[in-house]
């Protein structure tokens, strides 16, 4: 069984909500991210991604709106110790990309699909190259 905490990015990357979303631009930009997790201090409240900017823009939103605007619906979000097929499908039910991973109420990490996707292509190749050595035939010398 593979775990969340096995695959997520540790490191994830925070902004207050109070913060606008220049400012969440600018921090993704200077960071080479494609999202923030907006927090009230130290507990997750939101997200804010590159989409989310993007359509900002494209609806003339002011820019130096606060990010609280957009910690509106439920984050979700996933223990530490959870199976990486558990989160894919709260990710798939849910329309989202992303998961702050928790332990202990605290925010440890992130997930993405992206994150699933390459492990799951880098378990069905070390499958692959397990069922080829097992069923390769022998080398005979003569």
């Amino acid at each position: 069984m593979i775990y969340v905490k096995d695959i997520m990015t540790p490191s994830v990357k925070t902004i207050m909500a109070k913060a606008t979303v220049t400012e969440a631009a600018r921090l993704m930009v200077r960071w080479k991210i494609g999202s923030l997790v907006i927090t009230d201090g130290k507990t997750p409240i939101g997200i804010i991604t590159e989409g989310d900017i993007s359509r900002c823009v494209a609806r003339g939103t002011n820019l130096g709106s606060k990010l609280s605007t957009f910690t509106k619906k439920k984050l979700f979000t996933v223990p530490l110790d959870e199976r990486v097929e558990v989160a894919a499908k709260l990710m798939s039910d849910n329309g989202i990309k992303k998961l702050p991973v928790m332990d202990d109420g605290k925010l440890v990490g992130i997930i993405t699909q992206t994150d699933i996707v390459s492990s799951s292509f880098s378990l069905i190749t070390s499958l692959k190259e397990m069922v080829q050595a097992r069923y390769r035939p022998p080398d005979f010398e003569m």
